[in-house]
Order: C-alpha cells, then sequence, then structure tokens
C-alpha cells in the first residue's frame, strides 16, 4: 500500500527560527518516515509581499538558507522531496481553475490576510496577495497531498484547499484529496517581544542559525512580565514568554518546574531566568548547527537537491492536472 502524501512549504523570504520549527519543522521530521514527503520552496508566494528589485535579489540566498534550515534540522534529503514553485509551472496553471471556484469574500475572511496587510502597512491586497490561499491550495494538491503540517496561523488556509477540492470533486468527479492540516504541538510561539506570533517580517525572533552569542543576546532581551519590576516581587509565569519558551526548548522540566515556583514567590530574578533559557536554547540548537555547518560545505548540494526534486514534483504535477482536465473535459488533444 502506497504511503500517503504530506505536502508544506516556506516562503523565501529569510533564514527560518524556532517558530517555525514548533509550527511545521518539528512535524516534518517526525513524519519524513511515514509520508512520501514533498517541501516547497514558496518562491512565486514571496512576490505577494516582495516586489522591489532590492528585495528579489536576496531570493537565491533565501532559497539556500530555507533549504539549509530545513536539513539541519534534520530533514533527510534522501528521505524527502524539496522542489522549487517557479519549476513547476503547472501549479499556477491549476491556481487559475481553482480561481474559478471560488469567491472573493471567501478569500477576503482568510484572517491572515488581515494580519499581513497590518504588519507590512498594505493598506489595499495585491490581487496576488489576495489569491494567495488559492494558490496554496495549487500547492498541496499539484502533488495530490493528503496532509499538510502547518503552523496554527495557516490552518485557515487549508481549509480553503480542502473547500476547492470539494468543489472540484462535487463538479467534475472525485478526482482530488481532501487534505487535513497537522498543527505542532505548540501552535503558535510568541515573540521574543511579547508580541502574539513570532515573525520574520516582525524582526522578533531566534533563528536556528542564530550562534550561541545572539541567542543569549536575544533571550537577555526578552519580555518577561511588565508588572514585576524586583526580583523579590512575585511574578506571573502563565503567558510570560520566557516560560513559554522553557515548556518548548528546556527538556529539564524539574528546574523548569522549579523556576516558576520561584518565579511565581519572588524568590528568582529574570536574569537567572534567562540564562538558563539561553543555555536551553544553545543546546537544542547545538546539533542543528552542527548538520547546517556540514551540509554547507557542499555549495552546490541545494541546487542539485532541488533541481531533482522539481523533476520528480513536475511529473506529479503534470499527472494531477491531466486528471483534472479530463474530469472537466477539457482535454482536447490525445
Amino acid at each position: 500500500m502506497p504511503k500517503q502524501r504530506i505536502l508544506t512549504g516556506d516562503r523565501p523570504t529569510g533564514k527560518l527560527h524556532l517558530g517555525h520549527y514548533v509550527g511545521t519543522l518539528a512535524n516534518r521530521v517526525r513524519l519524513q518516515d511515514e509520508y512520501d514527503c514533498f517541501f516547497l520552496v514558496a518562491d512565486l508566494h514571496m512576490l505577494t509581499t516582495r516586489v522591489e528589485r532590492e528585495l528579489l535579489s536576496e531570493t537565491a540566498q533565501n532559497i539556500r538558507d530555507v533549504v539549509l534550515d530545513n536539513l539541519s534540522v534534520g530533514i533527510d534529503p534522501n528521505k524527502s522531496t524539496y522542489l522549487l514553485q517557479s519549476l513547476v509551472p503547472q501549479i499556477p496553471e491549476m491556481a487559475l481553475i481553482f480561481s474559478m471556484l471560488i469567491t472573493v469574500p471567501r478569500v477576503q475572511r482568510v484572517p491572515t490576510l488581515k494580519e499581513v496587510m497590518q504588519n507590512l502597512d498594505i493598506e489595499q491586497p495585491s490581487l496576488g496577495l489576495l489569491s494567495y490561499p488559492v494558490l496554496q491550495a495549487a500547492d498541496i494538491l499539484c502533488v495530490r497531498a493528503n496532509l499538510v503540517p502547518v503552523g496554527k496561523d495557516q490552518a485557515s488556509h487549508v481549509e480553503v484547499t480542502r473547500e476547492l477540492a470539494h468543489r472540484f470533486n462535487t463538479l467534475y468527479g472525485e478526482v482530488l484529496p481532501e487534505p487535513d492540516a497537522l498543527i505542532g504541538e505548540v501552535p503558535t510561539l510568541v515573540g521574543i517581544d511579547g508580541q502574539a506570533k513570532m515573525s520574520k517580517s516582525l524582526n522578533n525572533g531566534i533563528f536556528l542559525s542564530d550562534d550561541a552569542k545572539t541567542v543569549e543576546q536575544k533571550v537577555r532581551g526578552m519580555f518577561t512580565d511588565p508588572n514585576r519590576i524586583r526580583a523579590d516581587v512575585p511574578g506571573r509565569v502563565e503567558g510570560n514568554p520566557v516560560f513559554i519558551y522553557h515548556d518548548a526548548f528546556n527538556p529539564n522540566t524539574d528546574e523548569v518546574n522549579d523556576l516558576k515556583e520561584r518565579y511565581r514567590t519572588g524568590k528568582v530574578g529574570d536574569v537567572e531566568v534567562k540564562k538558563k533559557l539561553a543555555a536551553a536554547i544553545n543546546a537544542f540548537l547545538d546539533p542543528i548547527r552542527e548538520r547546517r555547518a556540514e551540509y554547507e560545505r557542499n555549495p552546490k548540494l541545494v541546487q542539485e537537491i532541488l533541481v531533482a526534486g522539481s523533476d520528480k514534483a513536475r511529473a506529479e504535477a503534470d499527472e494531477t492536472l491531466r486528471r483534472m482536465k479530463d474530469a472537466m473535459g477539457l482535454t482536447f488533444f490525445k
């Protein structure tokens, strides 16, 4: 019996951070032996918020960094398929077909659209940004994926994909799977500035490629309990970013519980809590840094992985598009 398929991906707008890890990368590592995995580098999606020439000039390096970040957390390129979105032309063609099956008000209800517009001060979205979930549906369905590991904020996009697949199947017959979303164990990681979400655009993240000194510096500057002005004042643990990170990345539960107890009773300062957090995060990142350094020794590795994976994905997407057109009665040349 063939394995079920996974597709998920990243926009090449910069290096990945701990929020990406808990949101989706950890699940990618866990599931790579169980599923037939496709990991997309979504360079066309990048254009939804980046059209300036100086920003686009960073794309090649960003693509390399995104793939290296994936490899460094333990995703095996011999087990999984990496593809570059722009090398699979069937994806935008499928997106065009899907765009005829969904209304503008429906895509306007996707919560992340408003969030992106607010974060980037966009008053009116471009047509490309508005239809972002439709292109994402084509990404997922081009290889007929059954499961999509995503962060909590992206679950609404997968719901659009399910609706489009269902709409297509209702009109033309059972061709496309209706994929499920798989949310990470820590659905959303708050930013180090206390914002609701760690984000590249907000520059409030700890990156997987950060060195130990940078991590220590960022942790020292993290938000804690704003009402706690001295170490002997009882502090709030719940919702405190420092303790959210301890719970996510410090495997020493006895240490974490002791810090929480002393924090609540005003018997530990932020300096000690943060120092132990920095140590825990660096211990978590050390093997990731080592794997990244190993992969970086081969400067052509990322290109070779993407070319081979995109070839495989094009074949799958071509078959999906053929099935769709056959079902729709749009196959004019046999």
